[in-house]
């Protein structure tokens, strides 16, 4: 049977057709030839490099913050080198994945790693904060356009029999990522320059783009069918691609309201407490441009849909009316704080409260990494078992709540207690092992028409959620910090400390101990304010809660 043409595959879609198209497409994707052999596994090792790489990032470079801060200056503003990485993952994820759904996978894969290659380039070359700050938002949108591909990518090369499978092996190098990093980071801090956390990048995603142009085949996904849908990588390819029919199918209203709602609410918050109080125009400014846009954003896309024209919704509306995709998304989102702000924020406490360097910062955090790194696995393989992974992320979620509610126990600041390594480990198995679900539950909880971006929306959600969790944390201990420290310090030392960790050591002995129990509790807090993100992860699963439940 000849399968349904691409044409076809993507014409609009009124609602009394989607369960005829629905079939349409299974029976199309029954006909889908998957790689196998050795080419199956070079693309994974490909999908792996660009996955570790692009996630590296976060952990190596918060390692380095110190260094680099006390390099270039900026420490107020250090925790904006991990939140605009951060919101290029943000913006464009679902953007990339969707327009790669129209021009194809293989060139969209390409593209971003290549800006990612570009830009880490330039920051390495970084002369101030400002600088840095601008190429990391770059380098953060190839990043996160590369993330998402390779995800969305991950569910076309195999079966959904094997998406278990293959969710353990991403997951897994996707929690090494964070594990490797920060001794990297710390590696590079105590023999050479800061500016090696982004250079490595460079020669290290070469042989990926070479493993992806050479081993993904021609018209990737439908290369049975002998189609252009993949593109080969030529210039005749893309141009073929980008006529006005192409373009007229490209939402970029949506786009335009997705990156205009995430980016305000992200850098209002990033902002409030610090540089500008809650109430000044600035916040409040932005979060109104946020919710206007968010607002916006819905309406169109429910438009979009409902309309059946050629124009395709960046985030379908039959996305806002599944609860089980919802509760996957909400999962993935709150999931994200907890885990990136705990990789962001642990080793600071290590290095600020304790003295730590860089390298003994990274050690510290293994417990909470590596737990991740088993937990992602274990929990993917039990799931390809049978259990429904519902039930794991519930599981995963409380064990989450336990483990951060205990880390922000901590009273002493004269030495790292063993106890707050087991609480590392619980707090990082259940982190891990969510973030490893909600990448195997998005295909799952979708048509197939719509697994690419939904791929992308989880990936995307996920670091917007690491984003605004880091954002609300800063937020807060920058705000208990200037109210509390005011008591002891003037306003001028009060800005010192907050510009630059160093100067903690040179304070009064007499008055030295007990502004780092107040830099303590501060960071206890953050940990407590995870817990709560944790707690939201709780209600994602009974979103996805049904009667017969979702197995892989």
């Amino acid at each position: 049977m000849r399968p349904a043409s691409s044409e076809k595959s993507l014409a609009p879609v009124a609602p009394d057709e989607s369960r005829t198209l629905s079939l349409e497409q299974e029976s199309a994707e029954s006909e889908v030839q998957y790689v196998k052999g050795a080419r199956l596994h070079l693309i994974v090792v490909a999908l792996a490099i660009a996955v570790y790489l692009t996630n590296i990032e976060v952990p190596i470079v918060t390692t380095s913050l110190v260094t680099i801060t006390n390099d270039i200056g900026g420490f107020e503003r250090s925790s904006w080198v991990v939140s605009v990485y951060l919101l290029g993952y943000v913006g464009f994820v679902i953007i990339f994945t969707k327009l790669s759904d129209i021009f194809g996978r293989k060139l969209f894969l390409l593209f971003s790693l290549v800006i990612f290659l570009i830009f880490s380039a330039a920051c390495g070359a970084a002369q101030t904060m400002t600088q840095l700050i601008v190429f990391r938002a770059f380098q953060g949108i190839g990043a996160g356009a590369g993330f998402g591909m390779s995800t969305a990518i991950m569910t076309e090369i195999v079966p959904p029999t094997q998406y278990a499978t293959l969710t353990a092996i991403i997951s897994s190098v996707y929690c090494l990522s964070h594990v490797t990093g920060p001794l990297i980071g710390g590696a590079i801090n105590n023999s050479t320059t800061w500016r090696w956390a982004f250079l490595l990048n460079v020669p290290g995603i070469v042989p990926a783009l070479l493993l992806i142009y050479f081993c993904i085949p021609k018209g990737f996904p439908h290369q049975r069918l002998g189609k252009d849908e993949g593109l080969a990588g030529t210039a005749a390819g893309v141009w073929k691609k980008l006529n006005r029919e192409n373009l007229k199918r490209v939402d970029f209203t949506g786009g335009f309201l997705l990156i205009a709602a995430t980016l305000s609410l992200v850098a209002a918050l990033e902002e409030a407490g610090g540089r500008f109080a809650w109430r000044s125009a600035y916040v409040i400014v932005l979060l109104c441009v946020s919710s206007v846009a968010w607002a916006a954003f819905v309406a169109w896309e429910r438009w979009v849909t409902l309309q059946g024209g050629i124009k395709e919704p960046v985030f379908p509306w039959r996305f806002f009316t599944s609860r089980k995709w919802m509760g996957v998304l909400l999962t993935a989102t709150f999931m994200g704080g907890p885990f990136i702000g705990a990789v962001f924020q642990l080793p600071q406490k290590f290095q600020v409260i304790y003295g730590t360097s860089p390298l003994g910062a990274s050690t510290r955090l293994l417990p909470f990494i590596g737990m991740g790194a088993i937990g992602a696995v274990i929990t993917s393989l039990v799931a390809k078992k049978g259990v429904p992974p519902v039930y794991l992320i519930l599981f995963s979620a409380c064990l989450q709540i336990v483990g951060f509610v205990l880390l922000g126990t901590n009273t002493d600041a004269s030495k790292i207690h063993a106890s707050q390594y087991g609480f590392q480990v619980m707090a990082g198995f259940g982190a891990g092992a969510n973030s490893a679900l909600t990448i195997l539950m998005a295909p799952l909880s979708v048509e197939p028409r719509d697994r690419a971006v939904a791929m992308g929306a989880v990936s995307q959600f996920r670091i917007m959620g690491g984003a605004l969790g880091l954002s609300i944390v800063h937020t807060a201990r920058n705000s208990f910090l200037r109210s509390k420290l005011s008591a002891f310090l003037s306003g001028g030392e009060v800005k010192q400390l907050m510009d630059s960790a160093t100067s903690l050591a040179q304070l009064d002995p007499r008055i030295r101990t007990e502004v780092t129990g107040i830099m303590l509790e501060g960071y206890n807090i953050q940990m407590k304010i995870f817990a709560g993100l944790a707690g939201i992860q709780v209600l994602g699963a009974f979103l996805m809660w049904q009667r017969k439940q979702i197995r892989a």
